[in-house]
């Protein structure tokens, strides 16, 4: 299969160029202006930015939790990813009891086998650090190609500071990644307590009971084991101006603490966990939604560089039937996720570049290129020659009233229902094959069951 894509403005992370875009066999062939190649199909692309197609590093597909499982399964997940411009996931993979790392990784990749139309990896999440779970850590930096690796610092699969350590340790030994959910879970188990006795179990209280000071706290702790080990970390869904201080004070000693943050805590804040008829469950997250301080610092710590990537925590529960599946009167009985994978793109262009909060070449540095980079995906994240041609042909003017109905996600409601936003894409490519494109009012998909890979990632690498 060959593509041509002529007279489009190419966006790298340092500047923008006109120029056409040759594709053939899945590969960026050729780059430049005026290109005479004959292609099986050719797009007019002018007025229109080229894109490296955006990469999703947090996304729970088929992921059990709390009795049920999040609503995409690797089919109608990649649907809605591919739909949104988003070409490749990075999935996490829970441990079960017992479970070798490898043998957690094929459970998984079993889910995906034949319904994955992106391309997609696994990050392991250690949730049984047996010893010889931890000596596996060089294995998979080396030979499975996952080399990030989930851990918890809350819920009753959290990791003590010893297995950290231990963790961070192997980590810096062969080149992997430690991600941490941080919460402190004793602030958090204290808030419970005080706020059942005093009856406050309506959805507000989720957020309530998981105060700044938890993750703020948290990120500290991990960070000094960072700076113990020499090794490094990554904070997933950063939520907290309180915790991003903790990021760069630790960056500012030389401590290598890495972060992301997510669409929701960018953009909603915690009075929506007081919309009427018991609405405030669409929104019950870990870690919660904050105020609008804290939006506005994650929006100058993006800009700054104090934020490496943004993803989303895709984690979809139905808002009748699963959100409320165990009744109605605790906010600690509500399944915790929210749908985001298909909005990713198009939030963070309309709120974040049409609105000044970043650049353009910002927002292709923390969705695609700076991504790659973190996780290893070396074929992916940029326009470039020799890469993947994961691109998105992207329409800066089109305007979109975000909706469940036109969305793709497999869950009955999204978080952004009515917001309006500037710049959709036009056609998503992965791998050379056309996935998605805008046709009247909303995006279509135009791929196939079974085109998605599993990627082997390359160990980290100095960011």
């Amino acid at each position: 299969m060959s593509v041509l894509l002529k007279g489009g403005t190419i966006v790298s992370t340092t500047g923008r160029t006109k120029a056409d875009v040759f594709v053939e066999d899945g590969k960026i062939k050729v780059i430049g202006v005026g290109l005479d190649k004959t292609a099986e199909e050719v797009l007019d692309c002018r007025g229109k930015y080229i894109l490296p197609g955006a990469i999703d590093p947090h996304t729970h597909i088929s992921m059990p939790f709390m009795g049920t499982y999040s609503q995409d399964d690797f089919e109608t997940g990649t649907i809605a990813a591919a739909c949104g411009g988003v070409t490749c996931v990075v999935d996490f993979d829970l441990q079960q009891k017992g479970e070798t790392l490898y043998e957690a990784l094929e459970r998984k990749k079993a889910l995906a086998e034949g319904k994955v139309c992106i391309d997609y990896s696994l990050h392991p999440a250690v949730m049984d650090p047996r010893p010889e779970v931890i000596e596996e850590v060089k294995k998979a930096c080396r030979d499975y190609g996952t080399p990030s690796f989930k851990i918890f610092m809350v819920y009753d699969f959290r990791v003590d500071d010893a297995t950290m350590i231990k963790l961070l340790e192997q980590t810096k030994k062969w080149g992997g990644l430690v991600q941490v959910h941080a919460e402190n879970v004793y602030i958090i188990q204290h808030m419970n307590e005080v706020l059942a006795r005093e009856k406050k179990l309506s959805p507000y209280y989720h957020a309530v009971s998981r105060p700044n000071i938890a993750e703020e706290e948290a990120i500290s702790r991990a960070s000094k084991m960072v700076e113990l080990t020499g090794s490094r970390i990554y904070i997933v869904h950063l939520s907290s101006k309180e915790g991003l201080q903790r990021v760069k004070d630790a960056r500012d000693r030389g401590i290598a603490v890495y972060a992301e943050t997510c669409p929701q805590y960018l953009l909603l804040d915690e009075s929506r966990y007081k919309e009427p008829r018991w609405n405030g469950a669409k929104y019950v997250m870990s870690p919660p939604l904050r105020t609008k301080e804290s939006n506005d610092a994650l929006w100058q710590g993006l800009s700054a560089g104090a934020l490496q990537v943004v993803a989303t925590d895709h984690c979809p529960f139905d808002f009748k039937g699963k959100k409320d599946m165990f009744g109605k009167d605790d906010y600690k009985k509500i399944p915790n996720g929210a749908p985001g994978i298909e909005t990713l793109l198009m939030l963070l262009h309309s709120e974040g570049v049409v609105k000044g909060r970043i650049t353009l070449e910002r927002m292709v540095d923390v969705l695609s290129t700076g991504t790659a980079r973190m996780f290893g995906l070396k074929d992916k994240g940029e326009i470039a020659v020799g890469k993947d041609a994961d691109m998105v042909v992207f329409d800066p003017r089109q305007a979109f009233t975000i909706s469940q109905k036109k969305l793709h996600m497999n869950v009955d409601y999204t978080p952004y229902e009515g917001m309006k936003v500037t710049g959709m894409p036009f056609a998503v490519y992965s791998r050379g094959r056309k996935v998605a494109e805008w046709r009247k009012d909303r995006m279509h998909f135009t791929g196939e069951k079974g085109h998605g890979r599993f990627v082997k990632r390359e160990p980290f690498s100095t960011f």
